[in-house]
């Protein structure tokens, strides 16, 4: 047995069983991935997956398990390659984070700034998606860190650690009828247009939930993945924005906006930075995740690594 059948295995399974595609994204051809598994299952005197005819059509129960000790394999080799990248050359290298666009604007610019002064054989690439899309390029090994507020704690092949919280805030034009109010309620704001995040950005969950428990429905007239561009609807008049406590303190709520606190309405919300089970922890990894909260250090980031992440809550 050898890597290359390791990686035909662990392709089919991303691939949803579809050697045609395993070939294309391994650059090589269909016959030669089934020979590859086939020659695999002989050695192993087992069936890794059911076919009917030509077609893989499941995994069996073996192969569930061959699967694990393979993605245990593969992830060691790639550990290996790190070290071997770090001790070589010396902290350098590329660092890869996936976050969203929230996080990529707003809170990990000075972080990444400080990185580069400490590290400056270090290049940096940054991966913006949704959060589910964080997770999964950490699961695909694309990225070495991922931040988020939602979807981090839905993996078991992840560990995350809370990193920071914050809070929605309301932004409105000056002359707003809700400006004028000292304490505004969710039953204010059902009465005008509101312009927030997508459903699975920004606790937008934590929004939706608010106004639900009250039995509220609110009227969201536009939703965005992007805090800028929230609040340039808002300057036209559209809607009253509920943004993230970030996008205001860095920039201010904008030409002609006011802003209001709305933790009181929709609670605090936890961002969470992120890492593959199992992974090397470089040396620009550990510090990129010190520098983003005081709260995480590098001890306590490997000892979670080492199965004691449940055991740290902000």
């Amino acid at each position: 047995m050898n890597l290359h059948q390791f990686k035909f295995v662990q392709e089919a399974v991303r691939r949803n069983l579809n050697l045609t595609e395993t070939a294309k994204a391994l650059h090589t051809s269909q016959p030669g991935v089934s020979k590859a598994i086939i020659e695999l299952e002989d050695e192993l005197g087992i069936d890794i997956f059911a076919r009917h005819g030509k077609r893989i059509k499941r995994i069996t129960e073996p192969g569930e398990h061959v699967l694990r000790s393979i993605d245990i394999i593969l992830r060691e080799v790639r550990n290996l390659k790190r070290i071997g990248e770090q001790f070589s050359t010396q902290d350098s290298g590329t660092l890869s984070i996936a976050t969203t666009h929230t996080q990529a604007r707003y809170v990990l610019p000075q972080p990444v700034a400080k990185l580069r002064h400490e590290f400056p054989k270090v290049n940096i690439s940054l991966h913006q998606g949704s959060p589910a899309q964080v997770a999964k390029m950490l699961l695909d090994d694309v990225a070495d860190i991922g931040i988020a507020t939602e979807s981090l704690t839905q993996f078991e092949e992840l560990i995350s650690l809370p990193c920071y919280e914050w809070q929605h805030v309301l932004v409105m034009p000056t002359n707003h009828p809700l400006a004028s109010l000292e304490r505004i309620r969710l039953e204010d704001l059902v009465e005008h247009p509101i312009i927030t995040y997508h459903p699975s950005f920004t606790g937008r969950n934590r929004i939706d939930l608010a106004f639900a428990t009250r039995s509220l429905k609110p009227n969201v007239v536009l939703d965005a993945i992007d805090s800028d561009v929230i609040k340039t609807y808002v300057q036209l008049g559209m809607g009253v924005g509920i943004v993230a406590q970030m996008a205001v303190d860095a920039d201010g709520p904008g030409p002609d906006l006011v802003s209001r606190p709305a933790g009181y309405l929709f609670g605090s919300n936890l961002a969470r930075v992120a890492f593959k089970r199992g992974a090397y922890m470089r040396h620009y990894v550990l510090r990129l995740a010190e520098l983003l909260s005081p709260r995480l250090s590098k001890d306590l980031i490997v000892k979670a690594m080492a199965g004691d992440a449940e055991r740290y809550e902000l």
